[in-house]
């Protein structure tokens, strides 16, 4: 434990936190270059980008199934991987896509939601509960 006096002298360092979703704090300037990396609390809270890949993936050990992901290429140059909500999807490569913030708590490395029901993602079909969150229209009665 420090005395009051190397207290005064040296201080507390703060400690930074890291961001869970990097890519939506990057920007670029109007010449599409890098342009720095914002404040906590600043960035974005979705981006557009390009679909480079999509495919599937497995799970973490005591899970077992096919996840559906995509690689994406952001607007601010960032290529990263997003998971694709839902049963079903219309996502190939060349697709545009929203992304949002979010892990995918079995798949390692996929940090990224695709927010289905926005751009080139359509929603899902058939979806009677939670529809919001699958950008599902209400049917028909």
């Amino acid at each position: 434990m420090p005395t009051i006096n190397q207290l005064v002298r040296k201080g507390r360092k703060r400690v930074i936190k890291k961001t869970k979703a990097p890519a939506l704090r990057y920007t670029n300037n109007a010449l599409g270059r890098y342009a720095g990396r914002l404040r906590r609390g600043k960035g974005s809270p979705q981006k557009r980008g390009v679909c480079t890949q999509v495919r599937t993936m497995t799970p973490k050990k005591p899970n077992s199934a096919l996840r559906k992901i995509a690689r994406v290429r952001l607007s601010n140059g960032m290529e990263v991987t997003a998971y694709i909500p839902g049963e079903g999807h219309n996502l190939q490569e060349h697709s545009t896509v929203l992304i949002r913030g979010g892990r995918v708590k079995d798949l390692p490395g996929v940090r990224y939601h695709i927010i289905r029901g926005a751009l080139d993602a359509r929603g899902v079909e058939n979806r009677k509960q939670g529809r919001s969150k699958y950008g599902a229209k209400r049917q028909k009665s």
